[in-house]
C-alpha cells in the first residue's frame, strides 16, 4: 500500500496505490488523516491505482470526508476503476463523497464556494 501526496494550489492531492483492504487501510490510515487535517481543507483522493476496496477502506474515506465537512472542508474522489466505482456506488458513497473522472471537474467542485 502506498500513499502519495502533493499540493496543487489550495488542493491537497492524495494518491492511493494498492489494495484498500484491512492491512492496506491500516498502513495508510494515520498519514491519510494527517493530510486531511485542518480547517477548510480541499482534498482530492486519486483512486485510479486502487485495485480493491473493502469496507475498511470505505470507512477510511467516509470518516475523513465527514471530518473535513465538519471543519468547512471538502473531499472528492478521482478516477476510481470500474470495480472500485461499482463498490462505491453500491454502498451509496457518491452521496457523501462526489466522484469525478476528470481532474478539471473535481477541481471545479473543490474550489467552488
Amino acid at each position: 500500500m502506498e500513499l502519495q501526496y502533493k499540493e496543487v494550489g489550495p488542493i491537497r492531492m492524495i494518491k492511493v496505490i494498492g489494495k484498500l483492504d484491512l492491512l492496506g487501510t491500516e498502513e495508510i490510515e494515520t498519514g491519510f488523516a494527517g493530510y486531511c487535517a485542518g480547517d477548510g481543507a480541499r482534498v482530492l483522493v486519486d483512486l485510479s491505482e486502487v485495485d480493491y476496496l473493502a469496507s475498511t477502506g470505505i470507512r477510511l474515506l467516509t470518516t475523513n470526508a465527514k471530518s473535513l465537512a465538519s471543519r468547512r472542508g471538502r473531499m472528492v474522489l478521482l478516477r476510481p476503476n470500474a470495480n472500485v466505482k461499482s463498490t462505491l456506488e453500491m454502498t451509496g458513497i457518491p452521496s457523501i463523497i462526489p466522484m469525478y473522472d476528470s481532474f478539471e471537474s473535481a477541481e471545479a467542485v473543490l474550489l467552488a464556494r
